[in-house]
């Protein structure tokens, strides 16, 4: 092996809160971007929203 691992230490996991939150900001830059863009961020939003659980 000849590279090393990153110094700096990785970053944590998403908690469900902000999975959640993110999944919201998707769907409001879906009603906000009426471009292919927007239509990408709602179908994005909803593949992430049925990877979460309910409650």
């Amino acid at each position: 092996m000849t590279d090393d691992y990153p110094p700096a230490p990785r970053l944590p996991l998403l908690t469900l809160a902000e999975a959640r939150d993110a999944v919201r900001h998707l769907f409001l830059l879906e009603q906000l971007d009426l471009s292919p863009r927007g239509a990408a961020a709602g179908q994005l939003g909803s593949e992430l929203a049925m990877r979460l659980p309910a409650n």
